[in-house]
């Protein structure tokens, strides 16, 4: 049987720019989805960009039946492991669905790799982790905090797990890629976010105001100590952070142990500043509204990806126009997401 590298959530926004970037390095991929916030659709797109079947089955990483048989039927070496619940918001209000979902469902996962003597784990952890940091930019050297929402709770925890289990046997190599806040699209138009029910991410809301699915933007908090008082992140585009989870797992190949990489721009921008400079990209004006702050945001997080830099050879290569203009060109392409036609979208004419 041919080597295979499990992707968990691979039909979801990252986790199908990362299948894209392994099809693409030569790698034979096999999708883990149950579709709960992700679409069918994404895969067939992705044999289109990448001429080739891409093995797909719809199931959840929680039922330890199903896990057990996939890796019994395929020659299993690596595992990039995306899936889980991912709305801070959502998670204030549903705590034990997250703890369920991504905790017990990450130690399904690591049950029956073990059993099946796989070792090999990239994990999509996140920069709340960090909690709400004393200072920018974040350095993982820092430590981790508290975070601030259940959702960076189940994050810390998995995290805790895989660092307890990587020291009781060295035959793991496990690597912990705390991310910040990706945006962009794949180039092509082809695939890109698309999130079920109303988005909980700025730019998917920002371009469904744009497209005309929603009226405006609630912006969220405007007396954070920040340069506007809206609240201030690291914008990524996936298609670099789909190239650093590519770094990570070659980088593996040849190490144990456990590792923790920040995988962000270094460069912060405030809600405002995305509002505007996606009005200057595309001349649309979007409307928008103020409304109090939610719970679970903090004020700034931005990192310091040096260390990926030195370790990984990794670095982000897209600025702020390209990951707003990317962005918009799948928006715009696809009005309705992957529900919209699979022709191949036309170019997207920016301002």
């Amino acid at each position: 049987m041919r080597k295979t590298t499990l992707i968990t959530g691979g039909a979801g926004y990252i986790g199908s720019h990362t299948a894209l970037a392994l099809i693409n390095a030569g790698h034979h991929v096999l999708v883990l989805d149950n579709l709960c916030n992700s679409c069918r659709e994404c895969i067939t797109r992705l044999e289109q960009l990448t001429d080739t079947h891409v093995d797909f089955i719809n199931g959840d990483m929680c039922d330890p039946i199903l896990l057990d048989g996939i890796f019994s039927r395929y020659d299993i070496d690596s595992v990039v492991h995306f899936a889980s619940l991912k709305s801070v918001e959502e998670s204030v209000r549903k705590p034990l669905d997250y703890y369920a979902n991504n905790v017990a469902g990450t130690l399904n996962l690591c049950k029956v790799m073990a059993a099946h003597e796989v070792f090999k784990l990239v994990f999509s952890s996140s920069a709340t982790v960090y909690g709400d940091p004393a200072q920018t930019p974040i350095l993982e050297d820092f430590g981790t905090g508290k975070p601030v929402n259940p959702y960076g709770r189940t994050k810390l925890m998995i995290e805790e797990l895989l660092t307890d289990l990587c020291h009781s046997d060295p035959r793991w190599s496990i690597a912990l890629l705390r991310y910040f806040n990706p945006i962009g699209a794949h180039e092509s138009g082809m695939i890109g976010e698309d999130p079920k029910g109303r988005p909980n991410n700025l730019l998917p809301c920002l371009t469904q105001v744009a497209i005309g699915r929603i009226p405006e933007l609630t912006v969220f908090g405007s007396d954070y100590p920040t340069v506007d008082g809206t609240c201030v992140r690291d914008y990524i585009h996936v298609v670099d952070l789909a190239n650093g989870h590519l770094a990570a797992l070659q980088v593996m190949q040849h190490h144990s142990g456990i590792n923790s990489w920040n995988l962000g721009t270094g460069i912060g921008y405030s809600v405002l500043q995305i509002i505007h400079s996606f009005e200057d990209i595309t001349g649309i004006t979007i409307p928008y509204r103020f409304a109090p702050r939610r719970l679970g945001d903090i004020a700034k997080c931005w990192a310091d990806p040096s260390k990926a830099g030195r370790e990984l050879g990794w670095s982000a290569q897209r600025g702020l126009e390209q990951m707003i203009t990317d962005t918009w060109r799948w928006q715009s392409s696809n009005p309705q997401g992957y529900q919209s036609s699979i022709e191949t979208p036309a170019r997207v004419a920016v301002k």
